[in-house]
C-alpha cells in the first residue's frame, strides 16, 4: 500500500462475497475496510435469503411431522399450538448466531467496519455517509463491490398491501395464512411453496412457462411437481398474472387466460435486481446489464481495471456458495496471489424444496439439446436400507454418462441430503473421472451414499446391454 491510500482494499458489502472477498485479502496481509449500510452483517444470504428460507424449511418439517409420516405411517396433522412466533423463533436464533459468526471472522482478520451507505468519487476514493450522520471519505487501491441483491417489484403490483409480500417481506409475516398465491416457479418460489404448503396451507403456483424450475433435469422436476401436488399444492403453468387486487378478504389475481384467484395473501417472487442505488457506478463508466447488473470480466473485474464485482449484484448464478468463490477469485487477480485463479467449472446446486433437489454437471434435455450421446444409471432410495430407515422411499439418485468411456457427464438427485449427497458426484466430475469411480469405491452401509454404486451398477448394465 502506498501513503496515497488509507487501504489496499474497501469492500461494499458484508454478504457472502463481501466477508470472504475482505478475508481472502486480509488473510494475504493486506490492510482491508469493509463498508455495510444495513443494520446487520451477513447481506442476503443470512437475513433474507438463504439460512432464513432453509431454516424455515427444518422448522416447517417438524411442525408438520413430515419427516415422521413415512417412518412411522402415521397420518400426522399440524401441531395444534403453531403461531407465527413458533415458526419464526428458529429462523431468528439461527440468523443471530450468523450475525455473530461473520463478526467475529473480520474480527479476527483485522477488518475494518464502516456502518454506513458508500458511494464512489472516483475509482480509488469512496464517501461513506455514516449511520451516526457524519461522513468519511476511503482512499483505496482496490474496490470490491458486492452490495448483493433485493427483490424486483414488478411496478404493477401494490407491494404496500400487508397481504402482498415479496421473499424479503414474507419473513416478517404477522401470521400464517390459510391460503396463499405464489408467483413465480423458480427457486425463492418453489422453497416457499414446499414450506407453507407443509403447514397446511391451500397454495397455489403461478408460473408463466411450462414447467417448475427449468433449469433442473425434467424428470426430477417432473418428480418434485408429483410429490408437492401430493401434499396439496396446486400449479398453474404457461399463464401469467394480468391483474393484482387486493382488497378486505385478501388478494385476487386475474391471469392472462381469464382464471380468477383468490387467498389471504400472496408472495411475489419475480427475480432480483441490483443494489446499485447510490453507488455512483454510472459516473464512473461502469458498464451495467439489465436490472442493474454489474458486467465483470473471467476474472471479476468492471470496466474500471481496478474496481471488481462480485456475488449476487453480478447476477446468475447468485449463489452463496458460488459468490465466495466469486470473491476469492477476484480478489487473488487483483492483488497477483497466484493462489485460487479460478472458478470450478462445476458448481453444484441445490433447491431446497419438499424434497430438495441438487444438481451439478449436464441435464438429459442439455444432452439431447447439444447432441451428446448419454445413458443413465439410477438409484431408488426406496431400494436403500438407509433409504428405508429414515422413512424417504420416494428419492432417486440418477448419474447421466457418456457411452464411450462411461464418463460421468451429470448428476441429479431429489430427496432428502440431495444437497450433501451431490458432493461426491461434483467431485468426480470436476476430475473428469467416469462411473467407475463410484463402482471401485466404498461406502458406509447403510447410507444413501451408496446409492451412488447402486445407480453406477444400473448404468453399467444398460452400457452392456447397448454393446451385446
Amino acid at each position: 500500500m502506498t501513503d496515497s491510500y488509507d487501504y489496499d482494499l474497501v469492500v461494499i458489502g458484508s454478504g457472502p462475497a463481501g466477508e470472504k472477498g475482505a478475508a481472502q485479502a486480509a488473510y494475504f496481509g493486506k490492510k482491508v475496510a469493509l463498508v455495510e449500510r444495513a443494520p446487520h452483517v451477513g447481506g442476503a444470504g443470512i437475513n433474507t435469503g438463504t439460512v432464513p428460507s432453509k431454516t424455515l424449511r427444518e422448522t416447517a418439517l417438524y411442525f408438520s411431522g413430515l419427516r415422521q409420516r413415512g417412518l412411522y405411517g402415521i397420518d400426522y396433522s399440524l401441531k395444534a399450538d403453531l403461531n407465527i412466533r413458533s415458526f419464526m423463533f428458529r429462523e431468528q436464533a439461527v440468523v443471530e448466531t450468523e450475525w455473530k459468526t461473520i463478526l467475529e471472522n473480520l474480527e479476527r482478520h483485522h477488518i475494518t467496519t464502516f456502518w454506513g451507505q458508500a458511494a464512489l468519487k472516483d475509482a480509488h476514493r469512496l464517501q461513506v455517509k455514516l449511520t451516526d450522520g457524519s461522513e468519511r471519505e476511503l482512499r483505496t487501491n482496490i474496490i470490491l463491490i458486492a452490495s448483493g441483491s433485493a427483490p424486483f417489484h414488478p411496478p404493477e403490483v401494490p407491494f404496500d398491501h400487508n397481504g402482498i409480500y415479496d421473499s424479503d417481506s414474507i419473513l416478517k409475516m404477522d401470521r400464517i395464512p390459510r391460503s396463499m398465491l405464489i408467483i413465480g416457479g423458480g427457486v425463492i418460489g418453489s422453497e416457499y411453496a414446499g414450506i407453507f404448503t407443509a403447514l397446511g396451507v391451500q397454495v397455489t403456483l403461478v408460473d408463466g412457462r411450462d414447467r417448475l424450475l427449468p433449469f433442473a433435469d425434467s424428470e426430477i422436476a417432473g418428480h418434485l411437481r408429483t410429490h408437492l401436488e401430493q401434499l396439496g399444492l396446486r400449479f398453474i403453468f404457461n399463464t401469467r398474472v394480468a391483474k393484482t387486487e387486493p382488497g378486505p378478504q385478501g388478494v385476487s389475481l386475474t391471469l392472462n387466460d381469464g382464471q380468477s384467484l383468490l387467498a389471504e395473501t400472496a408472495l411475489f417472487a419475480s427475480g432480483r435486481q441490483s443494489n446499485i442505488e447510490g453507488l455512483g457506478l454510472e459516473a464512473l463508466g461502469i458498464s451495467l446489464g439489465q436490472r442493474g447488473l454489474i458486467l465483470v470480466n473471467e476474472k471479476y473485474q468492471t470496466s474500471v481495471s481496478n474496481i471488481y464485482a462480485a456475488g449476487d449484484v453480478i447476477g446468475f448464478p447468485a449463489l452463496a456458495s458460488t459468490s465466495m468463490e466469486q470473491a476469492r477469485v477476484a480478489m487473488v487477480h487483483a492483488f497477483d496471489l497466484h493462489y485460487k485463479e479460478s472458478l470450478s467449472p462445476i458448481i453444484p446446486l441445490a433447491v431446497y424444496t419438499i424434497p430438495e433437489i441438487s444438481m451439478a454437471g449436464l441435464t438429459e434435455d442439455e444432452c439431447r439439446q447439444q447432441k451428446i450421446p448419454y445413458l443413465v444409471g439410477c438409484a431408488c432410495y426406496a431400494n436403500n436400507p438407509r433409504g428405508q430407515i429414515i422413512g424417504d422411499t420416494n428419492g432417486m439418485l440418477k448419474l447421466i454418462f457418456s457411452p464411450a468411456g462411461k464418463k460421468l457427464l451429470g448428476v441429479h438427485i431429489i430427496g432428502e441430503l440431495a444437497s450433501e449427497l451431490i458432493h461426491l458426484g461434483a467431485h468426480v466430475l470436476a476430475d473428469g473421472g467416469s462411473i467407475d469411480a463410484f463402482i471401485d469405491a466404498v461406502y458406509n452401509y447403510p447410507t444413501l451414499s451408496d446409492s451412488y454404486k447402486y445407480a453406477a451398477y444400473d448404468g453399467l448394465g444398460k452400457l452392456n446391454n447397448k454393446t451385446m
